[in-house]
């Protein structure tokens, strides 16, 4: 939870004690496309900081529906204040953050509708996020959705598995 509230510099209340983190089950693990689109090679896309993977390892798609889903099970750890991404725990040990567009920050939360709210218990596939395309890009900002596992250190390897068009809920990124 520290790593998104530092991310999305919001301050937080003294809390309790956090739970343990899940236990990450043996074997492969898979995160499913949180969007509908395109894919994009993360190092390619105009965001020095998500292209630098200095985040995380992942993916990026340019959607081609305003939905983010759930990419698995697991727990929403952070909804930004501005309401264009979202940070979650995986019961399968992932951490992973979906940030709708480049530079959204800007638009104040204006064109988004988060479907969550932080501590809610998620399966794969629910709705989290709907983001109004037309509005953002009027605004003149790209829709590129960096997706990535922002706990990849503790993995040996994060590597994205699809190319082309994705649905929801397709297998894009494999972390072993």
């Amino acid at each position: 939870m520290g790593f998104f509230s530092n991310l999305f510099h919001k301050k937080e209340e003294p809390a309790p004690a956090p739970a343990a983190k899940p236990a990450a089950p043996a074997g492969d693990k898979i995160v499913y496309a949180p969007v509908e689109g395109e894919i994009r090679i993360l190092s390619e896309i105009d965001d020095p900081v998500f292209s630098s993977e200095a985040l995380g390892k992942g993916c990026a798609i340019e959607p081609s529906k305003g939905e983010v889903v759930a990419p698995f099970d697991g727990t929403i750890e952070q909804v930004a204040e501005t309401s264009h991404a979202v940070g979650i725990m995986g019961d399968n040990g992932l951490e992973v953050l979906i940030h709708v567009g480049m530079d959204t920050v800007e638009l104040k939360g204006k064109g988004y509708d988060p479907k969550v709210k932080v501590g809610d218990k998620v399966k794969k596939g629910q709705l989290l996020l709907k983001f109004d395309m037309a509005a953002i890009s009027a605004a003149g900002y790209k829709l590129t959705t960096p997706v990535v596992v922002t706990n990849t250190d503790d993995f040996t390897s994060v590597e994205p598995i699809a190319t082309g068009k994705v649905t929801e809920g397709q297998d894009v990124v494999l972390v072993k």
